[in-house]
């Protein structure tokens, strides 16, 4: 027997870094949830019970917070750059390091018309997710991603001309609720160093207000044919706007929202243009997903 895949590390990190402005008194906060996982020459581990080439998991945990301490954590990019070029750079037998960062949503409160300088609030569960990995002697390949960012549109969306046989019953329609809990994400180009990914750092948070604007204007003045048409217009302008960017996935859950036929009670009309009040279902639900990469030659800086 040999053993084939090999990767451990520490979960659930949690991270919060305060920003602290003397001479205005602003301060800003960032709170985080992290995932380290190293790979390399670590097998003697499982297989003779040698654990001289672990990095305790603990010992990770303590490393995030150092470097939390010697470096900005924003943004989430150029933090997981940092930590896995740290692992992979310090000791000689581990050669991948995977970090997945979770940067969790705090927003300023205006208080009285004005920004207040240290009092903050969560205005949902969306979040913005980081996946890096970086190999010895290959590279830092970085994925971003908006999750769990709940939209919904009460019009502008049909479906109809789909394929129909023996299996099928849903009816065509032309004006129907449109709801989704947008996951959608962005290669970039491998950098070769970590100073080439902080020579870039502005492009990070502007892609990903690039990709969050794209995304919600689409979605709400697309006059939608398919959940899968809106989505591919959604991909082509992210990789137009973003010149670093190789590839642009989409996964979008619809969620469904029922006509209810109230017709029995005293011929009360809720259905077609006459309806108004509907039943949320939380599952069957479809699913749709895509991938829509750069013609051509990959990206250069």
């Amino acid at each position: 027997m040999s053993l084939s895949f090999a990767r451990y590390g520490k979960d659930n990190i949690r991270l919060y870094k305060v920003d602290k402005d003397e001479k205005t008194g602003t301060q800003t906060v960032v709170e985080m949830t992290i995932c380290i996982l190293l790979e390399g020459d670590i097998d003697t581990s499982y297989t003779a019970a040698d654990n001289s080439v672990v990095v305790a998991t603990d010992t990770q945990k303590q490393t995030c917070y150092i470097l939390a301490k010697q470096n900005p954590i924003t943004p989430p990019e150029l933090f997981a750059s940092i930590v896995g070029t740290h692992f992979v750079e310090t000791y000689s037998h581990i050669h991948a390091a995977h970090v997945k960062i979770i940067q969790h949503r705090w927003t300023r409160m205006t208080i009285d018309g004005r920004p207040h300088p240290h009092s903050f609030f969560r205005d949902g569960e969306e979040i913005r997710v980081v996946e890096s990995v970086t190999r010895e002697n290959q590279g830092i390949s970085l994925r971003s991603k908006i999750e769990k960012l709940l939209v919904l549109k009460s019009t502008g969306s049909a479906f109809y001309g789909f394929h129909r046989d023996a299996y099928t019953q849903l009816p065509e329609t032309w004006d129907r609720i449109l709801s989704t809990e947008i996951e959608a994400s962005w290669k970039w180009k491998t950098f070769s160093t970590l100073a080439e990914v902080k020579s870039v750092v502005p492009r990070f948070d502007e892609a990903w207000n690039a990709a969050r604007e794209i995304t919600l204007k689409t979605f709400a003045t697309d006059n939608s044919a398919s959940v899968q048409n809106t989505m591919y217009k959604m991909c082509e302008q992210i990789l137009a706007a973003v010149p670093l960017v190789e590839a642009v996935d989409y996964s979008l859950p619809n969620k469904h929202y029922f006509e209810i036929d109230l017709s029995w009670h005293k011929g009360l009309k809720n259905t077609g243009k006459d309806a108004t009040v509907f039943a949320p279902q939380s599952n069957p639900n479809g699913l749709i997903e895509c991938t829509v990469t750069r013609k051509g030659p990959k990206a250069k800086l």
